[in-house]
């Protein structure tokens, strides 16, 4: 059902688009709340300030949300998904090791910018009562609805998922409408299209080149249409934004309008919004209501982005286990219990924290520029691999890495005023991520292969030593070996050494993640026929971790073509024809407590502990929580033993 309805919202229709409009535009399509006040806030209005702060809008729509991520990062899927994850899966093919880096720091900062969405849309919505009730608190109804957002999610979207393509097609086309009347009433402000204006306010205008950090809230969700590919299809995305980026600058250019008209030579006073001021007074209760809606859509949509974006680190192994729950059988409908929660903490927070969208514009935006940039990184070495025409290799580093590097520099100045808080949020994520992947390379470096001949005969035997008590009659290992000539170390030393494990049947299972976003295969290759067995189950990074459940449909198959006997071993259960049973081994490695670790690796290794301690346990991350399973713990080396000199004494 899942794949039907994946094919279905990639193909170009009226649906697809209305589908489109409800999940991917939610947060750029919200920006004119916020983005023109932002602009001119606390300032003099003025033509300079105006027509500059209105054509570096224009053309940052322009340039780094149509050109960037609308038709250069969207061509950059991988089978349909986008994202930094899909961006880097397909790098990772090359065998490029530094290109992990990027790609945890846009995730990183991507989750980060998840925590001042939801409040800056939601609270800009909201405070326009105060045009109605100048004394009404805003702070505890903008808690109110993030409390109903979050507990929300385990229900899973699906229910009212149908809503949110025809309320943001209201959205998009009342702020549209909005802007055509003050366009008409002050057509002059189509001079603004013309670059010299926003040359002029970035180099003439006092402090120009600061306000970039408000001019690049106009393309905050650029990296969420990326993130959100995978939901409704490149081209349902291209088309529906020919719509939205109209609206979108009908607003702007009608807010801009209203401010030369009414509000030229007057200093705007802070607090007051430039987009409910072009609402006539009857229609300011409308208005509200329907951006309140948008804002909320808003931030579901970031909300779900952020469960996907999770839910793909953690099948490239680049975060620890989550529970993740599947509330319908809808695609990409998954509710991340862990995050969600962190997520409403963090949001609630920057509530009360800033308690004003004005005090949380000034911390906005800068987690989001350091993601735009590692996409840029990206997507120019993917480019390069690709062997694209050199213009192109060339030209996409100079033009984006330039405008998106002056947008960081110029956000570096929210930092004292609240971007310290996403910034610290971020470099939490990014150091957790980074312990978290350097731990698992580490251990991959010291685990060690041994050749599987030279155990067979050993194997054998010990099926046969009744001496022996039978921990099975089926023996299922996870193995880190990926062929069947060679097993790790660890499973030979629990097989023998730990506690001598006699079976019946043999079973070592190796669990590889794809490049690809879906599928599932395996292939089978017996080591002793009828006796050991060699397994590879290979995942697409979106597909669940289900190996009881394909363990037990590979055994259906090969029980059918007779490779391998249904029936239980023991014989007063045989004559009963009861089915054999089965029994999973997971080997937890642990450091060898004699090792001498540099201060590096100790760090590295207490880290890694302690997220793993926090995390989901392997056996429910593979679905086999429910199933006949054992964990034990093995010793690795990755370094050599502590010297200590020893004496015999008399």
């Amino acid at each position: 059902m899942a794949q039907s309805y994946r094919s279905h919202g990639h193909k170009l229709s009226t649906a697809g688009v209305l589908i489109t409009l409800g999940i991917i535009f939610g947060d750029i399509g919200t920006s004119p709340i916020y983005v023109l006040n932002a602009i001119v806030s606390s300032h003099i209005i003025s033509p300079e300030l105006v027509l500059g702060g209105l054509s570096c809008v224009f053309w940052t729509l322009i340039l780094v949300t149509t050109i960037k991520y609308v038709f250069l990062a969207l061509n950059a899927d991988n089978r349909g998904e986008g994202g930094i994850f899909a961006l880097y899966a397909l790098i990772r093919r090359y065998k490029v090791t530094w290109t992990i880096f990027p790609a945890i720091i846009g995730c990183a900062s991507l989750i980060a910018d998840g925590f001042i969405t939801p409040p800056i849309s939601i609270s800009s919505a909201i405070e326009g009562l105060r045009i109605l009730n100048p004394s009404i608190p805003t702070v505890p109804i903008v808690i109110a609805i993030l409390v109903g957002l979050f507990v929300f999610q385990q229900f899973g979207t699906r229910v009212v998922g149908g809503i949110f393509g025809p309320v943001m097609l209201i959205w998009f086309t009342m702020i549209g409408g909005l802007g055509i009347i003050q366009i008409l009433k002050y057509p002059q402000v189509i001079a603004a299209l013309n670059p010299y204006y926003a040359m002029n306010l970035l180099i003439k205008y006092p402090g120009g080149f600061w306000l970039l950090g408000a001019v690049f809230l106009c393309t905050t969700g650029g990296e969420a249409l990326y993130s959100d590919l995978g939901h409704c299809g490149k081209q349902n995305i291209r088309v529906s934004w020919m719509y939205v980026i109209v609206m979108l600058l009908l607003c702007y250019f009608g807010q801009s309008a209203m401010l030369l008209e009414h509000y030229n030579g007057q200093h705007w006073p802070e607090g007051k919004s430039t987009f409910y001021t072009m609402m006539p007074a009857w229609f300011l209760p409308i208005g509200i209501t329907i951006a309140t809606l948008a804002t909320i859509i808003a931030s579901q949509a970031l909300i779900t982005g952020c469960f996907t974006l999770v839910n793909e680190a953690m099948k490239l192994r680049l975060w620890p286990n989550l529970k993740v729950i599947y509330p319908t059988t809808h695609q990409g409908q998954m509710y991340i219990p862990g995050i969600n929660w962190f997520l409403f903490l963090g949001c609630t927070a920057v509530v009360l924290l800033f308690r004003e969208s004005g005090n949380m514009e000034a911390a906005y935006g800068l987690a989001i520029t350091i993601n735009m940039l590692m996409t840029t990184l990206l997507l120019t070495y993917l480019m390069y691999v690709q062997r694209r025409n050199p213009l192109v290799i060339w030209g996409i580093p100079i033009v984006f890495i330039t405008i998106e590097t002056a947008f960081f520099v110029s956000n570096l100045l929210k930092f004292q005023h609240g971007g310290w808080f996403t910034f610290m949020i971020g470099s939490i994520l990014f150091f957790g991520m980074w312990v978290f992947y350097q731990a698992r390379l580490l251990r991959k470096k010291h685990i060690e292969f041994v050749e599987i001949k030279d155990y067979i005969g050993p194997l054998k035997e010990l099926m046969q030593d009744d001496s022996i008590q039978k921990e099975a009659n089926n023996l299922v290992y996870l193995s880190m070996a990926n062929d069947k000539s060679h097993i790790d170390s660890n499973i030979i030393y629990s097989i023998f050494r730990k506690r001598p494990k006699r079976a019946d049947i043999y079973w070592f299972v190796h669990v590889d993640i794809s490049n690809e976003p879906f599928g599932a295969t395996y292939a089978v290759e017996a080591v002793v026929p009828r006796r050991i067995f060699f397994v590879r189950l290979s995942f697409g990074f979106k597909v669940e971790h289900k190996v009881n459940l394909m363990f037990n449909k590979i055994v259906e198959e090969m029980v059918k073509s007779g490779e391998v006997d249904e029936l239980s071993h023991y014989p007063s259960l045989r004559k009963y024809n009861m089915p054999a049973d089965f029994k999973f081994i997971i080997l937890n490695t642990r450091v060898a407590i004699d090792d001498a670790l540099s201060p590096l690796d100790q760090f590295i290794v207490k880290g890694y502990r302690f997220i793993k301690s926090i995390s989901l346990s392997t056996a429910e991350d593979f679905g086999l929580e429910l199933t006949n399973v054992e964990e034990e713990t093995v010793p690795i080396k990755i370094a050599p033993s502590t010297k200590i000199e020893l004496h015999r004494v008399k």
